[in-house]
């Protein structure tokens, strides 16, 4: 009884802190689409706590279903949250969507039919084995954590794969601690999930999975609150830009004199055109450490990922060159590598998300402009 009774207590103040931190991130960045996934994912996580239970479980009221289908649904928006929080350029699409409502009937389903069938007692018999709506149940129920932990390690992959590139210090620190501590919480309760199917739901199990979830939640409410907002989420771009003009003009001569130092490795000697060139590579060409670097190119020049920095380089010698009638002739993929990248795709990604156009539209335009 007095277990029961803090496992609510628990997740009552779960669920008010969640939904006061959606309110609080949709207010100050709902214009921003990692600020609106992360508000998202702060109302799923709620869902999450109203509803988790370790082991198989009881009967599902048709009211609660939603909820439960919403709250397996949030895997998907934790994806598409660490997505967006790494990569400044990142869009949603229409199978985004797709996939988030994939998963939420397929919960709906489990909760609504499957579970409930689980739950008689009859069983029938296939060839000479009995087989149990029970085991079918199981399996479902397995399947679905298996799918949650897919989505998690996905966006794990996506912390550590871009986490070098991050110029943001601050973001860097926070974010990882965010999406690493909601993914060890997510990912432990689908793995007690899969375990304790079938051994039913003890009071100690929920009351620690609550805890720990209230854990969890805290550390993130206290982390978020101690950095500025501005630097985890990406901001508009002329607040960008008059950020970066306030850092210039702040900035010591020293500053000043590598800036000069980067711009003339990146006019002259073409750095960005290098195979995987890094910023530790660079920082060690410039002399200088490689958080100093990752400060310079941030809060001088106002870019938050360097393969920004370097792709914005590249960028302006194709520009150059596909608006060169002497090179009208040349393919366009021979443009995109001689510039420093390593496929046509990432290319032609990169130079329409700049220019609005692809490469080839570009060089028609400025053909027929001549």
């Amino acid at each position: 009884m007095l277990l029961s009774t803090i496992d609510i207590a628990l997740r009552g103040a779960i669920v008010a802190l969640l939904l006061v931190l959606a309110a609080s991130l949709f207010r100050g960045f709902g214009t921003v689409l990692a600020g609106r996934l992360a508000a998202a994912f702060a109302v799923g996580s709620a869902a999450h706590a109203v509803t988790s239970s370790i082991g198989t479980p009881s009967p599902v009221s048709p009211a609660l279903a939603p909820v439960i289908a919403l709250s397996t649904g949030n895997v998907v928006v934790f994806w598409l949250f660490a997505r967006a929080l790494f990569d400044d350029g990142f869009k949603l699409r229409w199978w985004h969507a797709l996939i988030w409502i994939v998963v939420v009937v397929l919960s709906l389903t489990n909760c609504l039919f499957i579970a409930p069938i689980a739950m008689m007692r009859n069983s029938f018999v296939v060839g000479e084995g009995v087989v149990t709506i029970v085991s079918a149940m199981r399996s479902s129920f397995v399947a679905i954590n298996l799918l949650v932990l897919g989505f998690i390690a996905m966006a794990v992959v996506q912390t550590i794969a871009s986490w070098s590139t991050d110029l943001v210090e601050g973001r860097r620190r926070v974010r990882v601690f965010i999406v690493s501590a909601a993914a060890l919480y997510g990912g432990l309760n689908a793995v007690l999930q899969i375990v304790l199917s079938g051994n039913g739901a003890t009071e100690i199990a929920n009351t620690l999975n609550s805890a720990a979830l209230a854990a969890v939640v805290g550390s993130i409410a206290i982390a978020m609150m101690r950095v500025d907002g501005a630097d985890l989420f990406p901001v508009a771009p002329e607040a960008r830009a008059d950020a970066g003009e306030s850092a210039m003009a702040e900035s010591s001569a020293a500053d000043q004199k590598l800036t000069d130092a980067l711009m003339r490795l990146m006019a002259d000697e073409r750095i960005y055109r290098h195979d995987n060139i890094t910023i530790g590579a660079l920082a060690t060409k410039l002399g200088i450490p490689e958080y100093r670097l990752r400060r310079l190119i941030n809060q001088r020049l106002g870019y938050r990922n360097f393969n920004v920095f370097l792709n914005n380089h590249r960028i302006e010698e194709a520009k150059a060159a596909l608006s060169d009638p002497t090179q009208a002739e040349v393919p366009v993929i021979t443009i995109a590598m001689d510039a420093g990248f390593q496929s046509l795709g990432p290319f032609n990604r990169a130079f329409k998300a700049v220019t609005g156009v692809t490469p080839t539209e570009y060089r028609r335009q400025n053909a027929s402009a001549v």
